[in-house]
Formats: structure tokens, C-alpha cells, sequence
């Protein structure tokens, strides 16, 4: 991990997306896609990446591992394990982490009085002792030990203060203070990391980091008032993704810290008029991360939101639009292309070659296998028969698209729908099986997609219920790309899909197949390996 010689002029931003992130309800990522991430992560600049938790599941324990083997590289970010303070979840995440040149544990346990009671069942000095032993344990692994009091919030300060001093005795050099249920105010939580800094003695050994829920909408919010108190590292995720309302947004707190860095100087001890940057996130990544993880967990960005929703610089007002157009910086306190966001240019035609077109996806930071860069170039080529423009939206989609693709047990081999406001809906569909067979059926619905949803359900034969339907166009323009993305569940685990092509209906089949294959390839695993093996999982 990179840092500057003085940790205390730098904000620390650990993003937890591939561990708290893929809790949230249909985020489920398969080791590929997470690995995938992690990449892009690096190349975002993050400092320290939470791989996951990887007592909780073989698949989990693959995942760290093979993202510290990969990403956890000398000049790369820090790669942590979550663990509960057991052994056994202490041990799974040092043995995962062993790849990486920087390996973090990140253990915890519950101070609060209501999950003392409820959840522990344990008293404060069993706690107290708890704590202690296994931030000794975990330090026996590595060097770079994290302690996390859950529902530090809502926690006793005078216990959390005690808790806090020894684990940092034992071992801690960070100490993250979770608002786990998202309950404070910025006041409120900007006053518990000042009582921190006043009453934990040895406080100056450790570095002070945060972890929010945005049950209020005020995670971020939170976050910037602990930097003004003390707090150096922020645990975030993309897109703000996570249990129930999601984790503080990591795109929001870096861009808040980088416009307003002249009110934040001097909390970190800096001069006011300073231009360094607060943090080490390079911003022109910002946007490409938020679509990537937007579209492999099928999780997709409102419209509104902050930074990177598509209408973050978007102005239709008339007032706006032409003070804008004199003068950007009547509107606009931020540069679109600061985070990412380019002009919509012409890049390719039907005529490239592919060295041209795998250029191009190196230049826009996409790294894909030689069997995905043969795929990509095919499509790219369908598509420039049907478009005179092909644009880097357009290469963006094709790359996601067949960087996030489920393995491919069924695979679409012809949709034909037939509709019309004087005919029933009717749809074929012609799906390659996971034998090699190719099966044939048909459907009517309610529309063109549901007709092709009930044949495709036909042939699979997989008891599920579609949740979420959702259709997103790429670029302006008749023939622009559609990207679909579909929910479906299946006994209470949520799968999504997602496809993009200039044929919506397409897509959905596609889309739909997707999910298909990741409930397919789920429902093997669990009949492979057995229940017992999986192992439950608690968040902060």
C-alpha cells in the first residue's frame, strides 16, 4: 500500500464492496466477477481491498485467496479478511490472505449492550477478554491487525473506550468504529471518535477508521465529520451497495474530500490553500468502477444519485443550461471528466482491425481474457454492421457484457417473437443445453418478453420468480445498444443477469438465460459440497 510520510495528511479508503457490498440482496458474485473487481479496484487506487470473509464459504475463502494472489502485489493495495474473533475464522483468514504481499485481518465482536444480550449472551468482561485474546491471535498471522466493536453506535462510550485500549494492547493497528444500523446523527458520531481520541490512552498506536450504514441517509455524512475528528480511514463501497440501505458511498466521500479539500486541510494538519489530493483514489476511474460493479451484481444506479448517476451533469433547466453553456462553473461544481465520464466520441467503425479494437478496451481499462476478447471483437462487429457510430459506451457495454457472463450451461441459440396490439404475444425460443442438446419450444404471455421468459422457463425447467425487469439504453439514437438487467429468485437467494444488444428482446433472453445459469451453477454447488459446509455470516 501506497502512503504518504505523514499517515495523518491522508485519508485511508478501504472498500469493503466485494465483502459488505455483495451482502446486499442479489449481489451474489461468483469468484471470477470478484476477481474482476479487485482489478479494477487497483487500478482505482483504493489502499486496502476487503476480499470477503473467508471462514464463511469455500467460494469466499477462494475469492480472498486468489484476489491476494493476483491483485495483492508489492505496489498494490492492502488485501484483508474479515473474520469473527474465533480462532477458526481467524485462522481461514490468515491462510487466505497468506498470497498477498499486504495481508490485513479484520476481526470483531459486538460491544453493545443489546447484543451482548441478544445476539452474544456474554458480559462485558468476557467481551473485554475476548477481544484481546484474538487481536493477540490475529497478530500472530500478520502485522496489520484491524479491530471492529460491532454496533460501536449504539455502545456504553466508557465500555467502548475500555474495549478499544485493549485491543489495541494486543496487537490492533487499526481501530474501525462501526455504525453498524446506521442510528447516528453526524453530530452524534463525530463526538464519539473526538471521545475516542480524548479518553483511549494509547490511541496515538492505532489508526481510527469508520464503517456506516445508510439506514438515514447519512452515512456520508458521518463519515466527513469522523474525518474532522480524527478518523483516517473510511470503509466504503461502490456505488454505496450493501446490507438493507447500503454502506457509505466511496465515490461520494472521495469526491467530497476532493472538491471541498480547502475546508478539510487543516483537520488533517494541512495548510488550507493546499492542492494535494486527500486521498489516493485516482477519480478518473470513479466511473468506470461504479458501471462495472453496477452491472455484475445487476444492482442498478438511480438516475439522481450523486457522482455517478446519469443525471449527476445533466441540466434541463433553461436558467441552468444557459449558465452552463457561459460558464460551467455556474452549475457545476465538479468536471465530468474528473471522475471518468469522457464525451461520447466516435472511436471505431466496421472497418477496425482487432489490434485497433483491443487497444481501444486497454485504453478504457479493460482487461479481458483471450476467449473474452475473441467474443468481444465478434460482437463488435455484428454491432458495427448495424451502427455507422460505434462509441466507447458502446465498447463499454460489449466488454461488461462478456466479462460478467455466467458459465455458460444454457446458451440462447434463436429467439423469434411474434406480437403485435391485434395478436397474442408469442415467442420460440432455441436454447443449447448443458449436454450439447438443442432444445426447441414455444410460449405465449402477456408481451413479447413474457412469451420468451415462459418458453425459456419451458426448456430450463428451473422453479423461479422473475423480481425485477429493468431496460437501459447506452446511447442516444434508434439504434442505440440496450442493456437489460433481470432479477430473479429462487428459495430466497436472489440471481441476477444482465445482457446489452441493439435487439431488446434479445437481450432479455439473454439476460434471463444468465441469471438461469447463475441458479443453475448455485443449486450444483450446493448439491456438490453438501449444507454443511456452509457456515453463517455476520456483518458489521
Amino acid at each position: 500500500m501506497k502512503t504518504e510520510s505523514n499517515p495523518d495528511q491522508i485519508i485511508i479508503i478501504f472498500d469493503t464492496t466485494l465483502r459488505d457490498g455483495e451482502q446486499c440482496p442479489g449481489a451474489t458474485l461468483n469468484v471470477d466477477e470478484k476477481l474482476v473487481i479487485a482489478r479494477q479496484l487497483a487500478r482505482l487506487g483504493v489502499d486496502v481491498i476487503e476480499a470477503g470473509f473467508a471462514y464463511a464459504s469455500p467460494g469466499d475463502f477462494e475469492a480472498v485467496s486468489r484476489i491476494a494472489q493476483t491483485v495483492g502485489t508489492e505496489n498494490g493495495p492492502v488485501i484483508c479478511s474479515l473474520a469473527r474473533a474465533t480462532k477458526g475464522d481467524i485462522a481461514a483468514a490468515a491462510e487466505a490472505i497468506k498470497p498477498a504481499v499486504h495481508g490485513r485481518i479484520h476481526t470483531f465482536i459486538a460491544t453493545s449492550d443489546i447484543h451482548l444480550q441478544h445476539k452474544l449472551r456474554k458480559t462485558r468482561a468476557e467481551v473485554l477478554e475476548i477481544a484481546s485474546e484474538m487481536v493477540a491471535y490475529a497478530k500472530s498471522f500478520t502485522d496489520d491487525v484491524e479491530f471492529s466493536p460491532e454496533d460501536a453506535g449504539r455502545s456504553d462510550p466508557e465500555f467502548l473506550y475500555q474495549v478499544l485500549e485493549r485491543a489495541i494492547a494486543a496487537g490492533a493497528t487499526t481501530v474501525n468504529i462501526p455504525d453498524t444500523v446506521g442510528y447516528t446523527t453526524p453530530a452524534e458520531f463525530g463526538g464519539l471518535i473526538r471521545g475516542i481520541q480524548e479518553n483511549v490512552p494509547n490511541i496515538d498506536q492505532a489508526i481510527i477508521s469508520v464503517h456506516g450504514h445508510n439506514d438515514l441517509g447519512l452515512a456520508v455524512a458521518n463519515f466527513l465529520e469522523a474525518v474532522k475528528n480524527g478518523a483516517r480511514q473510511l470503509e466504503c463501497t461502490i456505488n454505496g451497495i450493501g446490507e438493507r440501505a447500503g454502506n457509505a458511498a466511496l465515490e461520494e466521500l472521495v469526491m467530497a474530500l476532493h472538491t471541498r479539500r480547502q475546508y478539510f486541510n487543516p483537520f488533517l494538519g494541512r495548510a488550507a490553500e493546499s492542492e494535494a489530493p486527500l486521498t489516493q483514489i485516482n477519480t478518473r476511474e470513479i466511473y468506470k468502477t461504479s458501471r462495472l460493479v453496477s452491472n455484475l451484481t445487476g444492482m442498478l444506479v438511480q438516475p439522481n444519485k450523486a457522482i455517478v448517476g446519469a443525471n449527476a451533469f445533466a441540466h434541463e433547466s433553461g436558467i441552468h443550461q444557459d449558465g452552463v453553456l457561459k460558464n460551467r462553473l455556474t452549475y457545476e461544481i465538479m468536471d465530468a471528466q474528473s471522475i471518468g465520464l469522457n464525451d461520447n466520441l466516435i472511436v471505431l467503425g466496421k472497418h477496425s482491425g482487432r489490434h485497433a479494437f483491443q487497444a481501444r478496451l486497454k485504453e478504457l481499462g479493460f482487461e479481458l481474457s483471450e476467449d473474452e476478447l475473441n467474443k468481444a471483437f465478434v460482437r463488435f462487429k455484428e454491432l458495427a454492421d448495424k451502427k455507422k457510430e460505434i462509441t466507447d459506451w458502446d465498447l463499454e457495454a460489449i466488454a461488461n457484457d462478456e466479462i460478467q457472463q455466467a458459465p455458460e450451461l444454457f446458451r440462447v441459440e434463436l429467439v423469434q417473437v411474434s406480437c403485435g396490439s391485434q395478436s397474442c404475444p408469442t415467442a420460440t425460443v432455441t436454447l443449447r443445453t448443458p449436454t450439447g442438446a438443442e432444445l426447441t419450444d414455444a410460449a405465449i404471455g402477456t408481451g413479447p418478453v413474457d412469451a420468451v421468459y415462459r418458453a425459456i422457463n419451458r426448456v430450463v425447467n428451473l422453479p423461479n420468480e422473475l423480481i425485477e425487469f429493468s431496460v437501459q439504453s447506452v446511447t442516444a439514437g434508434i439504434d442505440a445498444i440496450g442493456e437489460v438487467t433481470i432479477r430473479l429468485r429462487h428459495q430466497g437467494r436472489v440471481f441476477s443477469g444482465h445482457a446489452a444488444s441493439t435487439d431488446i428482446i434479445v437481450a432479455s433472453a439473454q439476460a434471463y438465460v444468465n441469471a438461469l445459469n447463475r441458479l443453475h451453477g448455485a443449486v450444483e454447488a450446493e448439491t456438490a459440497r453438501g449444507a454443511a459446509q456452509t457456515k453463517p455470516v455476520e456483518a458489521l
